[in-house]
């Protein structure tokens, strides 16, 4: 059983300040490199095992924003994202420092016991190999890029498209497009987004669908969602779909104005449910039916895992899928 006496002789500091660190003395301030030489040397012991429940322990850990500014000033999800996983870092007690670039946080990855992930701007294989090795407890929220080196939480968009389309034919709609954006493109391999994928799969082997067509490509930015709209009422023309599931509330931004443009009105004409359920999502008009993603759930869970691979380094990387739950308004309802 590791003692406070052997932590801090591996450490090299006093009894006392491993003490008060271990016990989360909120009036200790001691410098990131101290705490993590003392934190590594009670993972390395196996303090943790002995003495304390790893929900408990408080490390200072990095926060990995790569989030293009573009796509942040067009969708808000990432900020808000962005500001939930920081308001629940607070509240475990941690110690939190944000970093934009890979190498700046390769440089100053001593400081830090691990590390959460949000977006994947630009990222490369060899890249996150370099983090990797620099500081291998990193946890992904809401993308996967390396599953074989890091963790992750996402919402189960994939559930969400299925329910979404269950609904649909609950409420007689049989012939349902989709539009969205493409997917992550990681180390310049441009990956099909999983409600893309998803809505191929079910629709493929779901006979309550007639009918299926799909819009897909571009960002998911208002200007590409009102041209994907307009390419759905082009292509369809007088055989418009009884429904559309549109992959993001920005996206049906665009499309609801596209629509509006050309005299359809949802949902008389056609209904439409989306993705994200953000804080426009209840001012456009007509207000979106649309499913919300607690985001406030995705960063406790990341911040569990993170807390889970600082205790047990070596175990297997786990994923997990957050649910999501469809908040009814105007553009779709259920009668």
């Amino acid at each position: 059983m590791a003692t406070i006496k052997e932590i801090a002789e591996k450490a090299g500091f006093s009894s006392a300040t491993v003490s008060r660190l271990l016990n989360n003395d909120p009036n200790l301030s001691i410098a990131p490199s101290t705490r993590k030489r003392i934190m590594t040397a009670a993972e390395e012991l196996g303090y943790w095992n002995d003495h304390r429940k790893q929900d408990t322990i408080r490390p200072t850990i990095a926060l990995l924003y790569r989030v293009d500014i573009k796509e942040q000033l067009q969708d808000e999800y990432f900020s808000s994202l962005k500001d939930d996983l920081l308001a629940v870092i607070k509240q475990a007690g941690m110690q939190v420092e944000v970093f934009e670039h890979i190498t700046d946080l390769v440089k100053r990855a001593a400081d830090f016991q691990g590390f959460i992930g949000v977006g994947a701007h630009r990222l490369t294989k060899q890249k996150l190999i370099t983090l990797h090795d620099a500081l291998p407890n990193g946890v992904f929220v809401d993308i996967n890029p390396a599953p074989e080196m890091f963790d992750s939480v996402r919402p189960n968009l994939t559930l969400t498209i299925r329910d979404a389309l269950q609904r649909l034919i609950a409420a007689g709609k049989h012939r349902v497009g989709f539009i969205g954006g493409v997917g992550l493109n990681f180390d310049q391999v441009q990956r099909p987004d999983i409600r893309e994928m998803a809505f191929r799969e079910f629709t493929s082997i779901n006979a309550g669908i007639t009918e299926a067509p799909m819009f897909v490509g571009g960002p998911f930015n208002i200007e590409n969602g009102y041209a994907l709209g307009k390419r759905a009422l082009d292509e369809c023309a007088d055989h418009l779909p009884e429904a559309f599931i549109v992959a993001s509330d920005t996206l049906s931004v665009g499309v609801l104005q596209a629509f509006n443009e050309e005299g359809v009105i949802v949902p008389r004409d056609t209904a439409v449910i989306s993705i994200n359920n953000s804080e426009v999502a209840r001012y456009v008009s007509p207000p979106l039916s649309s499913y919300n993603i607690n985001q406030e759930t995705l960063g406790r869970m990341a911040v569990k895992l993170l807390q889970d691979l600082i205790v047990h380094p070596g175990r297997p990387h786990v994923h997990l899928t957050v649910n999501t739950d469809l908040v009814i308004r105007k553009s779709f309802t259920n009668e």
